[in-house]
């Protein structure tokens, strides 16, 4: 799913709002989110998973075509770890959609 496929189910999943109106809540969200990782904050979002940033260290690498040492600066990535009930309803299939977005009725 991309951001506007996300837009567009929030949409009509709540018609009294406006499609504009859910796009900007959604930037917001993405926004806030980056804000506090560029600031090395944690989001938790409980349920879903918390996003955190990782360092890796500065390391001596290869040049893949000449085989020549290459310094590699130290760099920090985004990095997502699951939540209880999000790997649960992954691993038990409770609750999830098909990729037509239809409900999945499994017992």
């Amino acid at each position: 799913m991309i951001k506007s496929e996300l837009v567009a189910r929030l949409a009509q999943a709540n018609p009294h709002l406006y499609q504009r109106d859910v796009e900007r809540i959604v930037a917001t969200i993405f926004d806030e989110i980056s804000a506090a990782l560029s600031r090395g904050d944690r989001v938790e979002l409980r349920g879903f998973g918390a996003f955190s940033v990782k360092s890796r260290p500065a390391r001596v690498g290869r040049n893949p075509r000449t085989g020549q040492p290459v310094h590699v600066a130290e760099k920090f990535v985004p990095f997502f770890k699951t939540g209880k009930e999000l790997r649960d309803r992954l691993n038990n299939g409770d609750g999830g959609t098909d990729a037509d977005g239809a409900e999945n009725d499994q017992d």
